[in-house]
């Protein structure tokens, strides 16, 4: 073997016992770098003759080829040595049973509202939205709370600029929404005919001060409105009674119409309940605020309170979810804890 093959054999032994791109790029720089086997060789050839050089830069050049060739088959295979171990490191079997998507669910206040709103639906109840940021008018002044009002001590909420608020009840839909009916129904008014009777609930989020286990800075209230030329006050009852013993699937309660006092209704009533068997067997328990709609707030929504009457109520959803799935601490609606909301499904 001549000191050419020599130095083919041993580079390919040098590149085959490189076990990084690292350690071969080190071998390489030995026989192709500018200080490497060949290049010195190459270097050499300015000392011989003319026709001597050309057949020694023919035999170099292809030993130069062989060195180049064994060093790139390296290179291949260090390559296809780390995709062989990535690709076995990722291995997926596709053999294994796949792995089932969990599905979602409502909310627990979510199907308590869907479950109020079907159950208004059915007694000729619309359903309205209107804004969570609110102007004073509708939350409070055209209510019949003014500035000075104590009652608005209870109602403390976040203010935002230009004068507006985080509304702390959904009772402006009250307004909102009479305003509206009264503008589609002009015509029948100023003929002295009787327009189609008021009858909405408010479903939405709200927002006051308050944070504990039985309330929260953000909750959820319902707010019912009927108004029209002979409604009482036992409608509200008839109304009230029977939403509540659907909503909570039995007769086997009581429940209480208890006076009270708010700016917007006069006379007003607190409506407690109370279960008959279960674990809450014998506690009264408040679910809602009511009473008839006060003669001012009649005139606010354009219309004549010696003519027109009604009632208004609003409750609690948060209140009502706690106690239709036995839950005994608000927070946890708020909590987003799976193992908790999971149960709902």
């Amino acid at each position: 073997m001549n000191e050419l093959d020599q130095l083919v054999a041993q580079a390919r032994s040098e590149f085959g016992q490189a076990q990084t791109p690292a350690d071969l790029e080190n071998a390489k720089a030995r026989y192709l770098g500018k200080a490497g086997r060949l290049t010195e060789l190459l270097k050499g050839l300015a000392q011989l003759a003319p026709e001597e050089k050309k057949a020694r830069g023919a035999a170099i050049n292809e030993v130069k080829q062989q060195v180049e060739q064994a060093l790139n088959e390296r290179r291949q295979a260090l390559a296809d040595a780390e995709l062989a171990s990535q690709l076995k490191a990722e291995a997926l079997d596709v053999t294994l049973p796949g792995r089932k998507r969990g599905t979602g669910g409502l909310h627990p206040i979510t199907r308590a509202m869907e479950r109020i709103e079907a159950i208004f639906g059915s007694m000729g109840f619309d359903v309205a939205d209107g804004p969570e940021i609110e102007v004073d008018w509708f939350n409070f002044t055209a209510l019949n709370t003014p500035a000075d009002h104590p009652a608005r001590s209870m109602h403390d909420t976040f203010y935002v600029e230009g004068g507006h608020l985080l509304r702390t009840h959904t009772s402006p839909m009250q307004i909102r929404y009479a305003v509206q009916h009264v503008k589609r129904h002009r015509a029948l008014l100023e003929a002295g005919q009787a327009m189609p009777d008021i009858r909405v609930i408010a479903p939405g989020r709200t927002y006051r001060v308050d944070s504990d286990a039985t309330h929260s800075p953000m909750f959820h209230q319902v707010e019912g409105l009927w108004v029209g030329e002979n409604v009482s006050f036992k409608d509200l009852k008839s109304v009230y009674v029977n939403f509540l013993r659907v909503f909570f699937e039995t007769d086997d309660m009581q429940i209480r119409f208890r006076p009270s006092y708010f700016p917007f209704t006069e006379p007003s009533a607190e409506i407690d309940m109370m279960f008959n068997s279960g674990p809450l067997k014998g506690r009264w328990l408040e679910v809602s605020g009511s009473g008839q709609v006060h003669p001012q707030v009649i005139r606010n929504m354009g219309l004549d309170p010696e003519r027109y009457i009604g009632f208004a109520f609003g409750s609690g959803i948060d209140r009502l979810a706690m106690l239709r799935y036995g839950v005994n601490d608000l927070r946890l609606f708020f909590d987003g804890d799976l193992r908790f909301l999971s149960q709902f499904k």
